[in-house]
């Protein structure tokens, strides 16, 4: 019983973090107020619920719980006006503000949290905390820094925030375009944290995440007909989505692109992603990042068997994305388009010139260890996949990686 109550409260963490951090957000106006009264609200049902039950609402028991939490909080800090303050926050009596152009809630936060007073990768991280609800750790892997840096980097974000007086407010249809590559670039993040997610307890796939980000994705796209970039995103999840039932085997282990039988992906996802690519091309304007990516997901899905891949059109699609976006992942998800088309050597020496600014990347390392097995260079692959093994955050790919190391003999 026990048991089943760990997985409920780990399940209603996912459903409803965002749910009670905005509520409090909303409520308090400080960022740190409603992170940390959640944090112990959850923590209190951790302590409760094994002995007297889940309540039948949850999210319900959570707010109200870190509501009294923050009230006490700001009580002992004493920080806020007096006695009259203290009575609104007791009989908070207010009505609620327009929703503006933004009417679902977790979608506002984001916004909220992606203010242009912030870097792009503070807006980012902060965002992917205060609404994924993912751990320091988590993000701190997909920002490949440490989590001291990430710790100090939201809680800088939070600290400007209040200080520069941002208000917890919905931005005006005006205001959106402004905000767009930043809240993209968060939902882009937590779809990738849900599609390879990361943790020694975490399963393979976070579907809550893939399927929340796609539904704000789509949230966008209407809110934002004309917006490229919005509808590129949302086709580049959809097709990634489209696969998700065939990346992990029956034994947990990762089942790469190449490898995975095509017959169960979803053809209406597909369909749907291809459909919005397709319309990007019509529209004659040039693309951004998102829109390459979901052009090179749509040459991947358009065939039935891998080996029919068009890997020149996926080359130069890379090109076109390096111009946007000379960053070392993709110049190294390139390199594994030149493998294909011209061998694993020339593939292997753009590999290495990213060593410095891949050291930390499983990926990187995953990537060298296949090109030196298939130069025949068996101990420099092991050392390669070992290293791969080491930096890798997700079960299955670790499954994948130590059986293609233990093949070498």
């Amino acid at each position: 019983m026990k048991v089943d109550v760990q997985e409920t409260i780990t399940r209603v963490h996912h459903e409803e973090w965002h749910r009670v951090v905005a509520s409090l957000t909303r409520r308090f106006g400080d960022l740190d107020i409603a992170e940390e009264a959640a944090a112990e609200a959850f923590a209190t049902a951790v302590q409760r619920w094994p002995a007297d039950g889940v309540p039948p609402n949850p999210g319900a028991w959570l707010t109200t719980t870190a509501n009294r939490k923050a009230i006490d909080r700001i009580r002992r800090e004493n920080k806020r006006d007096g006695k009259q303050r203290e009575a609104q926050l007791l009989h908070d009596d207010e009505p609620p503000e327009p929703l503006g152009a933004i009417a679902d809630e977790r979608l506002r936060l984001i916004f909220i949290c992606c203010h242009p007073a912030l870097a792009m990768e503070t807006r980012v991280a902060l965002t992917l905390r205060m609404v994924g609800g993912l751990t320091v750790p988590e993000i701190a892997r997909a920002f490949m820094v440490t989590e001291a840096a990430m710790g100090q980097r939201i809680t800088r974000a939070k600290a400007k925030i209040r200080a520069a007086r941002i208000p917890y407010r919905v931005p005006s249809a005006e205001e959106l375009p402004a905000r767009i590559s930043g809240v993209l670039a968060v939902l882009f993040l937590v779809f990738n944290e849900g599609y390879m997610a990361t943790g020694p307890d975490t399963d393979p796939v976070r579907q809550e995440l893939t399927t929340e980000a796609i539904r704000l994705a789509r949230l966008i796209r209407a809110q934002l007909p004309e917006d490229g970039e919005a509808a590129g995103l949302l086709a580049l999840m959809l097709l990634t989505e489209a696969r998700r039932t065939a990346r992990v085997s029956a034994s947990g282990e990762l089942v790469t692109l190449g490898e995975q039988d095509r017959g169960t992906w979803d053809t209406e996802l597909v369909a749907e992603g291809h459909q919005l690519v397709r319309e990007r091309l019509a529209a004659h304007v040039a693309p951004g990042r998102y829109q390459i990516l979901a052009a090179i997901s749509a040459v991947h899905t358009s065939v039935r068997d891998a080996r029919d891949t068009d890997w020149s059109q996926v080359l130069a699609l890379y090109d076109q994305l390096v111009r946007l976006d000379p960053s070392p992942v993709v110049a190294l998800n390139r390199a594994v388009a030149v493998a294909e088309l011209d061998g694993p050597e020339p593939a292997l020496a753009a590999v290495d010139e990213l060593a410095d600014e891949l050291a930390g990347y499983h990926a990187y390392h995953a990537t060298r260890a296949d090109l030196l097995r298939r130069l025949g260079r068996g101990t420099s692959s092991r050392a390669a996949y070992d290293r791969a093994i080491e930096l890798a955050g997700n079960t299955a790919e670790i499954a994948y990686l130590t059986r293609r190391r233990d093949q070498l003999g």
